[in-house]
């Protein structure tokens, strides 16, 4: 299809650079059929681990990566261009709870747009690309980074069965904040099978819907309520971590079946672990996992990593420990080598 001439920025046809972080999903605030509105849910963009790519025009689409070039063709079909050479320069881990589908997809939709001088429009192209469908915390993080509760969606339009690519609204964005300079958050990736992804989330979130208990949601949404916010808004870590901690804790009881427990080997002997030390102040799975997140600060960072190390040898399994920032702001978007000296022009929408 041609594109749409409503579309264009005003930029001419250039190479261009596309940087977006990881996000951490704390979890959904409703999975019950019997409450008004399901999903909706939590979780916070990181500033690494990262995707980068180098997108430039070209006549057909030409991409190293398998799972960047289907992307590159369906954004191609979207935005009615011929073509483009993405490379990845960077790379999230695929399918460990990082966010890894969205960000990739995102970012080259967003980067192919701007070669071609187009406006990237990622929150109402997400769908067509599937991206969006339950939770919207990977595109609202792409925009905007920060703290994230999205809406969900009403429950009559999504019910065990999620509707077909492009036949939904992102969620929209309920209450976003941004996270205090000093918070810090411990990754714990282990050694262990990636998460689950496509048919087969879509199987195992079927299964959890049907059998979901109302009345952990009613729970869930008190802690969002009465202490997820006020710890975001107040800037206390502490109270943030615990509060995270139990949201976790009370989706776990709906994925228990589909996971093999609270949370998938080995992620439970890891959360428990890091539970017990002073520097960690809450703890839990990002998504399906298996990375393990934790909540501390500038101060107790050291001491974090240390726990998390210690957590992996005590389970007795290899993987990555690292403490990372937060993200206050969207995926870069720059042209070509100005965006390597650090010129930014506009960020993911």
């Amino acid at each position: 299809m041609p594109a749409d001439p409503g579309d264009a920025d005003g930029d001419v046809s250039r190479p261009v650079t596309v940087e977006s972080g990881a996000r951490l999903h704390f979890g959904f605030g409703n999975l019950s059929l019997a409450h008004e509105r399901i999903y909706g849910a939590v979780g916070v963009g990181l500033a690494e681990p990262r995707v980068r790519l180098a997108v430039e025009p070209a006549g057909s689409v030409v991409a190293a990566d398998d799972a960047v070039a289907r992307a590159a063709d369906r954004a191609c079909d979207l935005l009615g261009v011929p073509g483009a050479r993405v490379a990845v320069e960077e790379s999230l881990p695929r399918h460990m709870g990082l966010g890894s589908g969205t960000q990739l997809t995102l970012a080259t939709l967003a980067g192919i747009a701007r070669a071609h001088g187009l406006a990237p429009r990622v929150r109402e192209r997400a769908p067509a690309l599937g991206r969006g469908g339950r939770s919207g915390v990977g595109v609202a993080t792409f925009e905007d980074g920060g703290f994230v509760l999205d809406a969900g969606h009403p429950t009559g339009r999504f019910t065990t069965d999620r509707p077909a690519d492009g036949d939904w609204r992102v969620p929209a964005v309920a209450a976003r904040h941004r996270v205090p300079d000093d918070w810090r958050f411990l990754l714990v990736v282990p050694d262990a099978d990636p998460g689950r992804s496509g048919d087969g989330e879509d199987s195992a979130i079927r299964r959890a819907v049907e059998d979901a208990d109302p009345a952990v949601a009613d729970r869930v949404a008190g802690t969002i309520q009465r202490r997820l916010l006020p710890a975001v808004a107040e800037g206390s870590a502490e109270r943030f971590g615990a509060a995270v901690d139990e949201i976790g804790r009370l989706n776990g009881v709906w994925f228990a079946d589909e996971q093999g427990g609270v949370y998938r080997p080995p992620v439970g002997d890891l959360v428990a672990r890091l539970g017990d030390d002073p520097a960690v102040f809450g703890a839990g799975q990002s998504s399906w996992g298996p990375t393990v997140y934790g909540v501390t600060d500038r101060d107790r960072a050291d001491a974090a990593r240390s726990a998390g190390e210690r957590a992996l040898a005590a389970a007795g399994v290899d993987g990555d420990v690292r403490v990372v920032e937060a993200s206050n702001r969207g995926a870069r978007i720059r042209a070509g080598d100005e965006g390597r000296a650090g010129d930014d022009n506009g960020d993911g929408d």
